[in-house]
């Protein structure tokens, strides 16, 4: 063995080798290994079976133990190779993480997203609410879950669980899972053109049929278009609470003659506050280490009259919509059926009319907008048991 190869074997051991001189020299070894293979065979173990080479006798031990340092140095360069690339694996994953941490944290990315998230699915499924949390990855991903909820009653039930994920900013696909098949009815609630739809409305023989002491989420069409404050004024002194109202945009989709409402677009009767909606109360700063600091912020929404404020309401699902354009990559992912542009014209240039409204309270209550001249048909969602204080 020249000193030469005895270098080149000592460098590939240590891992000095690399590239075209790295492929060579384990050609080589390959290449010894075989022929010392086959040496061993011819040899076999026993040196007293073989001539003398050089007048000394030639120990088949020798080839053996080459071939064996050999395997082993081989092996150390594997598991040298595969421990560089986990850890260059790994220093990678934690610098990704810190980056990513910085990227949704940035401008309070990460919270704006989830209000876009939670906007979204209010405003184009009604009575349907969501509330989560966020949580970044490492490679620039974030995990958005929340709960689905619905207001029946006096309590927000559970109806399903959700998911979005996050690469770079862009929502790769909802997850929702349903607790019942009945919570995933988003569509045909409502009713454009009433006329005489009332009297032939099975809901109402269904609301007949629940027993006292439930409490119902009902879907209710209006035999006209109204303001927000007119429709308001319609609950005053009722003993039930409107929930969620439907808007006209000029971009429904109809389905037959009755014209059944596909994918409705409306708000909360609660609005939708955003950040900068929020009247700040107080604010403190606290130092952390050298460079980092914990700051806590604590403010309040504005007030809102129950059966009033019909300006503040429409101006409140304007500027959600307009949020919602503004981040259209998300909103085209969870309601694509909404087309944003044309939505907000129409409601600028006409203003906000409502054609619908969801309710809930108790079921003996809800039976008797039946007699109400202003309602036109009635459909049935979730029921439960009672949980509702009168009003």
């Amino acid at each position: 063995m020249s000193d030469d190869f005895k270098r080149q074997l000592q460098d590939y051991a240590d891992g000095k080798l690399t590239g075209n001189d790295k492929e060579q020299f384990e050609l080589e070894l390959e290449k010894m290994e075989a022929y010392q293979a086959y040496l061993g065979e011819l040899m076999g173990n026993d040196e007293d079976r073989h001539p003398l080479v050089d007048g000394s006798a030639y120990k088949a031990s020798t080839p053996i133990k080459e071939a064996s340092l050999l395997r082993r140095s081989k092996w150390r360069a594997r598991i040298q190779t595969a421990l560089t690339a986990i850890g260059i694996l790994i220093t990678f994953t934690l610098i990704s993480a810190i980056l990513t941490g910085l990227f949704y944290g940035l401008g309070k990315r990460s919270s704006i997203y989830q209000d876009v998230v939670s906007s979204a699915i209010a405003l184009t499924r009604p009575n349907l609410t969501v509330s989560g949390g966020s949580n970044s990855n490492a490679y620039f991903t974030m995990d958005y879950k929340g709960n689905m909820k619905k207001k029946i009653g006096d309590s927000e039930v559970s109806v399903g669980d959700f998911q979005l994920k996050f690469v770079l900013g862009w929502p790769m696909g909802e997850q929702t899972t349903w607790h019942s098949e009945r919570n995933n009815s988003n569509t045909s609630l409502f009713l454009l053109s009433g006329s005489d739809a009332a009297s032939n409305n099975q809901d109402w023989a269904t609301l007949e049929k629940l027993p006292e002491g439930t409490v119902t989420e009902a879907f209710v069409s209006l035999d006209k278009r109204y303001t927000t404050d007119e429709l308001l004024q319609k609950f005053n002194g009722k003993n039930m609470t409107p929930v969620w109202f439907a808007a006209y945009t000029g971009q429904e989709r109809k389905l037959g003659v009755a014209e059944l409402v596909m994918n409705p677009v409306g708000f909360p009767a609660y609005p939708l506050w955003h950040a900068e909606d929020m009247q700040v109360t107080s604010r403190s700063e606290e130092k952390r280490g050298w460079f980092g600091k914990t700051v806590m912020e604590s403010s309040i929404s504005p007030g809102i009259q129950t059966y009033g404020d019909g300006s503040v309401r429409d101006k409140n699902f304007l500027d959600t919509l307009h949020l919602l354009q503004k981040y259209a990559t998300i909103t085209n992912r969870l309601a694509p059926w909404l087309p944003l542009e044309p939505t907000i014209t129409y409601l600028e240039a006409n203003g906000v009319k409502l054609y619908g409204v969801v309710v809930t309270g108790p079921t003996k209550e809800l039976l008797k907008l039946k007699e109400e001249q202003w309602v036109s048909s009635i459909r049935v969602g979730e029921v439960r048991l009672w949980n509702w204080n009168n009003r």
